[in-house]
């Protein structure tokens, strides 16, 4: 062979593992990051993930939206996760080690500590259908209503944490959930979405859900709970310490605090709570 021929092939070679190499340089997958999230952040968090994406290519969010208590448990039963947010702390302290006793009776160790933060504040907010047939103004009226048997509220169940809101709000006005069960006013919910969807529908006369769900499905608020009736509403987020990805999801938190996320947060009606 000559001089000339193998210094074509070589360079042949050369070409074909140069190509080689971008083509699977091209071809690698993106890192899939999966985020657990309550129900309630369906809309603001399918949002800022095309915020997020845009500036990181090489990353694809998964989400899984639903109930708090549902998403605990899917985490303790061992799904994969590498983000967890709560729309109350019952359920991150169910799965932190540094939760009391009393707070995490079963002693899980799921959060990555040093990485839990308080991310967002929302209302309980007592939602009608279009028009507001039974003309419910107020919690109060609710209240005097749902003795009287005249309206059909509808509530999240007791381990969803809109659900557990709802009972202290019953609590606060001396009302008898399982009565009120018994006498047929009550429907209940999955999940803040399916409390909306039959707010939505008229399929009932009012339904207690959070503000922000009101503000994404356009329905009218005709109260809102005070911190005396049941709380403060936070939103705890956490990086699992199950997660393979630790710094992407250190990083997605952080995003989650930032002036653009505030942004999207703000305009459906939650109040960021970090500094």
């Amino acid at each position: 062979m000559s001089k000339r021929m193998s210094r074509v092939l070589c360079l042949a070679c050369a070409l074909l593992l140069g190509l080689g190499g971008a083509l699977a340089e091209g071809s690698a997958q993106p890192t899939e990051l999966i985020v657990f999230a309550a129900a309630s952040m369906t809309e603001t968090l399918t949002e800022l993930k095309a915020v997020y994406e845009a500036d990181h290519p090489d990353v694809t969010i998964i989400y899984n939206f639903d109930s708090s208590g549902t998403l605990k448990t899917q985490i303790e039963s061992g799904a994969e996760c590498d983000v967890f947010i709560s729309a109350a702390p019952k359920q991150m302290n169910q799965l932190d080690s540094a939760a009391s006793a009393e707070a995490n009776p079963a002693g899980l160790d799921f959060v990555l500590q040093g990485t839990r933060i308080n991310l967002l504040e929302n209302k309980v907010a007592l939602a009608v259908p279009e028009g507001n047939p039974k003309g419910i103004k107020s919690y109060e009226e609710l209240a005097q209503a749902l003795k009287d048997g005249s309206v059909l509220l509808a509530m999240g169940n007791s381990d969803v944490p809109v659900g557990q809101y709802t009972q202290k709000i019953f609590a606060f006005f001396g009302l008898d959930e399982a009565a009120l069960a018994q006498a047929g006013v009550l429907t209940l919910g999955s999940n803040v979405k399916e409390v909306t969807t039959q707010v939505s529908e008229a399929a009932v006369d009012c339904g207690i859900i959070y503000a922000t769900d009101a503000f994404s499905a356009k329905l009218t608020v005709v109260d809102t709970a005070t911190a005396d009736m049941c709380g403060q509403v936070i939103y705890p987020a956490a990086v699992l310490n199950v997660t393979k990805h630790e710094e992407l999801a250190r990083d997605f938190l952080a995003f989650l605090t930032s002036e653009a996320a505030d942004q999207v947060f703000e305009a459906v009606g939650f109040s960021p709570m970090h500094e």
